[in-house]
């Protein structure tokens, strides 16, 4: 009896050390982002503390407007670790959000963080889905100075619906909160998605889905997708790029 306790109590303090190991408390006074470390991580390497100054605690810019002169008539400018080093460990980014009238931040997801905003300009229509298998959707319209969150994972957006432009600043429980823009990652992935999938999933048929994903390489080849996660975070790459890593992977597929 006695062993059986002593071995259960083990294995209590194991699994007590594992949850403890995901803890995403620092344990340190900080640990600015070293783009240039080699060490790959669950995040960015340690910049040397003795080479840390003040300016990687820095960031200037979210006082300028966004170019919302793309497709969808928003741009996010976001304030990441990959902006500002020293947010890298700590469990927390922003972003300024500017729409032109009607423009839209199309339905996304953040997987790794929970999202707060406020309006600092405008009207804006935000709302959320639940999860499977209730799938409510929940909506406000927002004024200046009025605030709203999305749930961590819960796929939401935002649209202008007043008649000037419209500015939000929102703050993020992640230092990299990842962002899945649904239209881009279903109609635009590389390679594919193939159309009688999408199909079956939507219910329609394959022309349309083919259709979408015409239009989705359409702006790829003009240069960059508006919206897309890339261009969230800063990571804007030419077609050229994209199209050989394309052509890689197909190759792959057709030796395999």
């Amino acid at each position: 009896m006695s062993n059986k306790l002593v071995l259960f109590n083990i294995v209590a303090l194991t699994f007590a050390c594992l949850a403890l190991a995901y803890e995403p408390a620092p344990i340190q006074d900080f640990c600015v982002a070293d783009p240039n470390g080699s060490v790959k991580v669950n995040g960015v390497a340690c910049k040397n503390p003795m080479q840390v100054q003040a300016e990687d605690f820095f960031f200037s810019g979210l006082h300028l407007m966004g170019n919302t002169s793309n497709a969808v008539g928003s741009r996010v400018t976001p304030v990441f670790a990959t902006q500002l080093p020293g947010l890298n460990t700590l469990g927390i980014s922003m972003v300024r959000i500017d729409y032109a009238p009607w423009g839209l931040n199309p339905p996304h997801t953040h997987p790794r963080a929970t999202e707060i905003l406020t309006v600092l300009e405008g009207t804006l229509q935000v709302g959320f889905v639940t999860s499977n298998p209730d799938n409510r959707f929940i909506s406000k319209v927002l004024q200046k100075g009025d605030v709203f969150v999305f749930p961590v994972g819960l796929v939401h957006f935002q649209r202008n619906v007043g008649h000037g432009n419209a500015v939000v600043i929102a703050a993020l429980s992640s230092q990299n909160p990842g962002a899945i823009t649904i239209a881009n990652t279903v109609f635009g992935a590389n390679p594919p998605i193939p159309s009688d999938i999408l199909a079956k999933a939507f219910q329609v048929d394959s022309s349309v889905v083919a259709q979408i994903q015409a239009k989705a390489e359409a702006k790829a080849e003009r240069g960059l997708i508006p919206g897309s996660d890339q261009e969230r975070e800063g990571r804007l790459q030419p077609y050229a790029i994209r199209s050989s890593r394309r052509k890689k992977q197909q190759q792959q597929l057709v030796d395999w």
